[in-house]
């Protein structure tokens, strides 16, 4: 009788699947001045960076009382574009409003 030999030695290779990195992402802040409103401020955290009126109201605040405040974290690109779009808007409005973005 014949036996048979299915392999049970053979080594099978498996690839491996490199390792997805999270890209890095970026805090962006919101600088106090004395000349943009604070009704402004509220209107760019409303609709450039998407905030809730009482979220938008709350960083305001903070901005007023601490010279600054987290508007968001995004990654570079996104970061880059809200920060443009920010700065666009408060030119056209007549207001300095400045943001900067932080490597989180």
């Amino acid at each position: 009788m014949n036996e048979f030999k299915f392999g049970l030695d053979e080594k099978i290779e498996v690839e491996k699947r490199p390792e997805v990195k999270s890209p890095p992402m970026y805090k962006v802040f919101l600088l106090n001045d004395n000349y943009t409103t604070m009704d402004f401020v509220v209107t760019i955290l409303e609709n450039v960076f998407h905030k809730p009126i009482v979220e938008a109201t709350q960083i305001m605040l903070h901005v007023h009382n601490h010279g600054r405040g987290l508007a968001g974290v995004y990654t570079h690109e996104i970061a880059e574009t809200k920060i443009n779009t920010a700065h666009k808007l408060s030119h056209e409005k007549g207001f300095p409003l400045k943001c900067t973005m932080e490597k989180e």
